[in-house]
């Protein structure tokens, strides 16, 4: 075993051994003693007791850390009075060995109490091996840094030949947080780390690890040109550190019907990677490249990631649900259905063909509600179901709640958008939707109602409320627009928003 691993052994070996001299030892403070300032309690689980004596009444609490709650530590009791009190520290089977502080004060002064439970064992693993072993366990693992997720926190992931990890959370080189930065890790870079194993939705990942040991890739990206195309195509170009035996490049081949070499230029510990991109046709896209090297029949690899600007798709919400996660840029209208009480950008919107959430839309300084009709683009995103992210609110219809005797004093108008609710007196077509609705300032014929925003053919517009249930004495709610026919005021171009049965 190298040395460098027996120092944490070592030290609390020698912790142990000392609170072992004298059980009866007592610390100095007049105002509040203890039988003992180290108390060790069994690896399987158990209690351990030691005598708190006290001038005036006490408190005891555990000293939360970073890494550590202290959850697993139960006192038997957290406050005291003058005098003699036993006090149990108890402690669950750890899978590790683990370290706690506890501290009594009383009179203005503070006694510690060191709690050690087993002794810290870190166990050298393969990444096939972490991710099988149980939560809580300390582990080191050494691998390639394959991709990086997050630049504050450290969230990325390590790779060896049985398999890949998360690394949850990546400490500075003084146990700090959200310092991943000053650490200077890259793709491509060798790392060992230690920390625990945990579990999220069902996958492994080790949390708040420390850098053991960093080896630089022996291949770099310095730097890049041009890397977001246009939608036109053109030439994209790495500069490359390469110390290795030549480079080699894997180009993902859902991408290689529009991207491909150009041509590859080296001179020394320098190559110039230049690609070509085809014309896009589409929406979005982009992939991940990857580069690599070989020394002594080891490979080192680096990667980056390129972008194509394509064309907005025009889509129904049926159709960007069924689309896959990715860059291309969908362009969805439909009404606003529901606004979250949190975050008024994060709304859900409706058409004739389904629903679709939208998380933290991009307003532009534009104002909406309820009801209104808006166009959005964005990114098809995933999160407990689909929804769009990275949007923008390009435009706003807006559609004003009103009674039925002031929507007939509405001039007729294609464009201006009434909400009306309203019982069903009877209806004229169940197919098309024809019928009458009535509230307490009047009644007014509706010709006719589809699902939802956007429907333009008969298939789409049709078959309401037959789908839905709707019926005679139900409180239904409309957005259409004001026309007339034969002198009477009509709602026209209406849809669907929601109703209530009368049962």
């Amino acid at each position: 075993m190298k040395l460098k691993y027996l120092f944490p052994l070592i030290i609390a070996m020698l912790a142990f051994m000392a609170s072992c001299d004298d059980e009866d030892t007592v610390t100095l403070l007049d105002e509040i003693q203890v039988s003992k300032s180290f108390v060790s309690l069994p690896e399987a689980g158990g209690s351990a007791k030691i005598t708190v004596t006290a001038q005036d009444s006490w408190t005891a609490e555990k000293v939360i850390t970073k890494k550590d709650s202290v959850k697993w530590l139960n006192i038997s009791s957290t406050t005291g009075s003058a005098g003699e009190t036993e006090l149990t520290f108890t402690a669950p089977s750890a899978i590790d060995g683990r370290t706690a502080e506890v501290l009594l004060k009383s009179g203005g002064k503070i006694q510690r109490i060191n709690i050690m439970q087993g002794l810290m064992q870190i166990s050298e693993a393969t990444v096939a091996e972490a991710k099988a072993a149980p939560d809580g366990k300390t582990l080191r693992l050494s691998g390639v840094v394959t991709t990086i997720e997050n630049t504050i926190y450290g969230n990325w992931r390590l790779t060896d030949d049985t398999g890949e990890i998360l690394i949850y959370g990546t400490l500075d080189k003084k146990g700090g947080e959200k310092n991943f930065a000053s650490l200077g890790i890259e793709v491509g870079d060798e790392v060992t780390i230690e920390g625990p194993k945990g579990t999220h939705s069902g996958n492994a990942q080790l949390i708040n690890v420390m850098v053991v040991e960093l080896n630089k890739s022996l291949i770099q990206i310095d730097s890049l040109v041009n890397d977001s195309l246009p939608i036109e195509g053109g030439v994209f170009t790495a500069m490359l550190t390469v110390k290795g035996e030549g480079v080699s490049i894997d180009i993902p081949e859902d991408a290689k019907s529009w991207l491909s070499i150009a041509s590859i230029e080296s001179a020394g510990d320098s190559a110039t990677v230049k690609f070509q991109a085809a014309p896009n046709t589409g929406g979005d896209r982009g992939t991940t490249i990857k580069f690599r090297t070989v020394q002594e029949g080891k490979t080192y690899s680096t990667e980056t990631s390129i972008f194509q600007k394509g064309a907005i798709v025009e889509a129904t919400i049926e159709e960007f649900i069924v689309a896959e996660v990715g860059h291309t840029q969908y362009r969805l209208t439909g009404a606003i259905t529901k606004i979250d009480t949190k975050y008024n950008n994060n709304i859900h919107i409706s058409d004739f063909s389904g629903e679709t959430y939208v998380y933290r839309l991009d307003l532009d300084g534009k104002e909406y509600k309820v009801g209104d009709i808006v166009t959005v683009v964005g990114k098809r995103g995933e999160h407990n179901g689909h929804q769009l992210v990275n949007g923008v609110l390009e435009s706003v219809i807006p559609v004003t709640p009103i009674s039925i005797e002031d929507v007939l004093t509405k001039p007729d108008s294609n464009t201006d958008y009434y909400m009306v609710t309203g019982e069903i007196t009877s209806v004229v077509s169940e197919l098309i939707g024809r019928l009458n609705l009535k509230d307490e300032s009047g009644e007014i014929y509706v010709y006719g109602i589809s699902p939802g925003y956007g429907a333009s053919t008969n298939e789409e517009k049709n078959g309401l409320l037959d789908a839905k249930g709707i019926k005679v004495g139900d409180k239904l709610t409309v957005i259409a627009t004001k026309g007339s026919h034969k002198g009477s005021g009509q709602l026209t171009n209406g849809f669907y928003f929601n109703h209530e049965s009368e049962e």
